[in-house]
């Protein structure tokens, strides 16, 4: 039963307890009580024990790091010149609305920005491609307020990497490292210069150092290969992009562009590039350019002016577990082969289509991107070791490699083929007769043509689209839609079924063919 002067005289007795501890450790500390009026401030030595000592010494090391890296972190300001038309004389109609009588075009001198890092004492720097990109003029400034007009010395939008030069010497210069031993969950500090004016640096917002953790490695975001795609007067087709991006959370703003991103001993190891953001502000996720790929990148660019990029001439797409267990593969890895360029190094060397492609000189490879990413690091006519899972079983290529042929040619082929039928997610096929041949651009009339595919099922989810056009399925020729369903009706829930198809490559024409394989839903 609740007593209420019970719960009053225990509250007393708690309150005295603490009191009393409370005058105990004053008198323990030595602190002695204040003269009325006067301030005390406890000057004496800390009270913080040494658990906290390794959060101190990496609280310093984030400090020397900064001191370090920053004199070599630059701010990059691009102006490019923008055509406006504007209306000209002074027309009126009944509402007083002003009418153009005639049009006259301005130039317009639109600033943009970045950051960047000198790399030698003589005044190299790298930043982003898309920094620099169409730039008119290019102004670098440093920490101690020097600033330069820059010259590009070269560019590559395959990777977003470009180097231009400043006059002069002695310049500080940022160390460089290797990302190739890079782990997740990796301390990493994001070092930029935003601060951007046409007058100068503003003095607001200059430069940044945020620190964070390496999220995940080999990302890819397809943000270069669409930019390239967009462009019709890009250098290089979208197919030679390289995507392998480090993901960071160390916080990276569209000003930090091209700035580097460093590890605990103050390296380099990653060139800030992206964010993906729905506010076009940070939002948790930051992309970097593995160095070692920006470095082999910049030594072109400064030899040659331009990129001459190691080339296999395959197409490829990382293997998912289905992948896997559809060819017999030991783990769900590797780089799937799905076409090869005709007389390209990959087909001279003995390399198929369907291969999976799992080792380069005995490294591991992970995915497309990583095949991409360990090919690029190597140089036009190297000779590299390829294994090859072929019918279940390692086989050993060596490949000699040629130059990538960046410029654009005939509509390169398209990366959008797939997949199976009714209990995966396909409405409606139908067989291809001969008009029907003739008006899609087919050598054939075997096939099916896919009418209708239910959005979101399994088919949907890889790719596969109205329009498409299978040829096999788990192998087996697919004639008619006979051999289409006689397929599928064999295939149990849980299986993986194997489809080859060609679909439209948005130019009025199809796409090679390609393997996908897919999991039936159970």
């Amino acid at each position: 039963m609740y007593d209420p002067l019970r719960a009053k005289t225990k509250v007393a007795l708690s309150v005295a307890g603490c009191f009393l501890l409370g005058m105990a450790l004053v008198s323990q500390l030595g602190f002695s009580g204040p003269a009325r009026g006067e301030l005390v401030v406890h000057t004496g030595p800390s009270l913080v024990d040494a658990s906290v000592r390794p959060a101190l010494d990496l609280s310093e090391s984030f400090v020397n790091i900064a001191d370090a890296v920053t004199p070599a972190v630059v701010m990059v300001e691009a102006t490019r010149e923008l055509r406006r038309v504007r209306p000209s004389g002074d027309g009126r109609d009944f509402f007083f609305r002003r009418q153009p009588l005639d049009t006259v075009s301005d130039i317009v001198i639109v600033p943009a920005g970045g950051s960047g890092f000198i790399v030698s004492a003589d005044g190299y720097v790298m930043t982003n491609n898309h920094v620099v990109e169409s730039a008119e003029r290019i102004t670098v400034s440093l920490r101690d307020g020097r600033r330069f007009t820059a010259e590009v010395v070269g560019t590559d939008p395959t990777t977003d990497i470009a180097v231009i030069k400043i006059d002069g010497e002695d310049f500080p210069t940022a160390s460089l490292g290797s990302s190739a031993e890079l782990r997740v969950g990796e301390w990493v500090l994001a070092v930029g210069n935003p601060g951007f004016s046409q007058g100068g640096p503003s003095p607001d917002l200059d430069y940044t150092v945020t620190a964070g953790i390496v999220s995940a490695l080999g990302r890819s975001l397809s943000l270069i290969n669409r930019s390239l795609d967009r462009d019709p007067d890009a250098i290089a087709r979208p197919e030679f992009a390289i995507e392998d991006f480090i993901q960071t959370d160390a916080v990276i703003n569209s000003g930090n562009s091209g700035g580097p991103l460093v590890n605990l001993r103050g390296q380099v190891i990653g060139v800030n590039s992206a964010i993906v953001s729905r506010t076009g502000v940070y939002q948790g996720y930051g992309f970097a350019i593995p160095i070692d790929l920006a470095h082999r990148v910049m030594e072109d660019l400064v030899a040659h002016g331009r990129v001459r990029r190691a080339f296999l001439g395959v197409t490829i797409e990382s293997v998912d577990e289905a992948d896997a267990e559809y060819l017999g593969l030991p783990e769900v890895a590797g780089a799937f082969v799905q076409s090869l360029g005709p007389d390209a190094p990959g087909e001279r060397a003995g390399i198929r289509e369907y291969d999976v492609i799992t080792e380069i000189d005995g490294e591991k490879v992970l995915s497309g991107n990583d095949l991409q990413h360990k090919i690029a690091l190597k140089a036009p006519h190297d000779q590299v070791r390829i294994t090859v899972y072929r019918d279940g079983s390692p086989l050993e290529i060596t490949a000699t490699l040629g130059e990538a042929p960046f410029r654009r040619g005939p509509a390169a082929a398209s990366a959008a083929s797939r997949r199976s039928a009714d209990r995966i997610g396909i409405v409606e096929v139908r067989d291809i007769d001969s008009g029907l041949a003739r008006e899609l651009g087919l050598e054939s009339t075997d096939g099916v043509l896919i009418l209708e595919v239910q959005a979101g099922g399994a088919a949907w989810e890889r790719a596969l689209r109205r329009g498409c056009v299978v040829t096999e399925v788990n192998r087996q020729p697919t004639r008619d839609v006979g051999d289409w369903q006689d397929a599928l009706d064999d295939s149990e829930p849980g299986s993986v079924v194997s489809v080859i198809a060609a679909c439209p490559d948005g130019g009025g024409g199809y796409g090679d063919r390609r393997m996908v394989n897919i999991r039936v839903p159970r």
